[in-house]
């Protein structure tokens, strides 16, 4: 049952497939219902029971394991570049208009969550959040998935690192910074675009540039810190030596700690939205692109990066900004855990692919 039982969703019903319900949707067993909501104009909800919730995300890490949770699957902030969308494919939704208005909420991830802290098994190893979808989408304004969440994090003793572009993180800033005094805890938000236009063509379910910023100064006045991530930079659009100079003096201004960035890339069932994101609003540019991110290549050439680099990293000594570090599993925030040298054997909780978003 959903965690929240006061939320007024009216004429639904648990247990009763509603009749938005997709195919794909429709063959999973945990499903509860489907909802929408005049407050969510286009956009549907898919309530599930999670039948687990830590992932175990393979590859490099400093840690012998590296650790996500997501609480939602798809994402209404509705990023045109977004890594995440190829994620839905699985459940025979698609990458484009289906990741920004087919939501999948996992009602029940915090309880579930909490049973896996709390086995004998689990060695508190640094848990990651928003490194698929966004934990504080809009979503969570009526679902409140993430004080169970945190609560969870803090009563165990795990570490965890939040990554968001939204600004509903202020809501849980108390009980974070409460957390942090018991395990630690990493704050970041995603802040690419320092021009208000081409934000809202790209990003037009975020936040605006303004109040992310806001938000990183009432982290900092909680008395935690808080990296910004400045990425994806945009060729020929953010890329510009006053645009990043204006980015960074306003992410200074707003008394982050530290900024990570990196160039745009563009996996495959990516690329293909974003192609017809670029053709529509900046034709000009199109064939550049197709000439940097060619055929199945999905990163910026090797040239630009280290062109960017040259460029960004004296702006960060000019306004005082350390460069942070990314997780190189998660591509979230790097745990400051991960300095305390834990190493353990490996906890009983497989790969699932079903679980993994």
């Amino acid at each position: 049952m959903c965690s929240n039982g006061g939320m007024r969703w009216s004429g639904q019903q648990l247990g009763v497939d509603q009749a938005g319900t997709l195919p794909g949707l429709a063959r999973l067993n945990n499903l509860v219902r489907s909802v929408q909501t005049p407050d969510f104009a286009g956009v549907t909800f898919h309530e599930v029971l999670a039948k687990s919730a830590l992932n175990r995300v393979p590859g490099a890490s400093s840690m012998p394991f590296t650790w996500t949770v997501n609480p939602y699957r798809g994402c209404s902030h509705a990023c045109i570049y977004c890594f995440a969308r190829p994620t839905h494919t699985y459940l025979d939704l698609d990458a484009g208009d289906d990741f920004d208005r087919q939501i999948i909420v996992k009602v029940n991830v915090a309880e579930v969550l909490g049973g896996e802290l709390a086995k004998r098994s689990w060695r508190h190893e640094p848990v990651a959040l928003g490194t698929n979808t966004d934990p504080y989408q809009r979503a969570e304004g009526r679902y409140r998935l993430m004080p169970g969440i945190i609560d969870a994090f803090a009563s165990s003793g795990t570490p965890f690192s939040i990554l968001t572009k939204g600004t509903l993180l202020r809501r849980d800033l108390p009980q974070i910074a409460d957390a942090a005094g018991r395990v630690p805890v990493d704050l970041a938000m995603s802040i690419a675009v320092y021009d208000d236009e081409l934000q809202q063509a790209i990003e037009p379910g975020t936040p605006t540039t303004k109040a992310r910023l806001a938000t990183v100064s009432a982290v900092r006045e909680a008395g935690l810190d808080c990296t910004v991530f400045l990425m994806p930079i945009l060729p020929y659009l953010t890329d510009t030596r006053a645009h990043l100079d204006e980015a960074l003096r306003q992410i200074k201004a707003a008394g982050a700690t530290s900024v990570v960035y990196s160039a745009l890339h563009l996996r495959p069932g990516v690329k293909t939205w974003f192609m017809q994101w670029l053709a529509r609003e900046h034709p000009e540019l199109e064939q550049r692109y197709r000439q940097m991110y060619y055929g199945q290549n999905s990163y910026a050439p090797k040239e630009y990066r280290t062109w960017l680099a040259a460029r960004v990293s004296p702006l960060l000594r000019a306004h005082g900004l350390e460069r942070g570090r990314e997780d190189p599993t998660t591509g979230g925030v790097r745990s400051a855990a991960t300095q305390l040298g834990r190493r353990a054997p490996e906890a009983a909780f497989p790969a699932d692919p079903a679980a993994l978003f």
